[in-house]
């Protein structure tokens, strides 16, 4: 992941209040991306 990506989803993730930014800072690029896509990304069975 970029750094500009990585940035950004950690801003997002900051925006939700879920983590602290220490903890944050001490994720690696796929914890990021995951929880990412757990509080932000669509599913199609959220659309049912």
């Amino acid at each position: 992941m970029s750094q500009i990506e990585r940035n950004d989803k950690m801003e997002h993730l900051l925006e939700k209040n879920k983590f602290t930014k220490e903890t944050i800072f001490n994720m690696s690029d796929e914890q990021i991306e995951y929880f990412h896509w757990l509080y932000f990304e669509d599913s199609v069975y959220d659309l049912m």
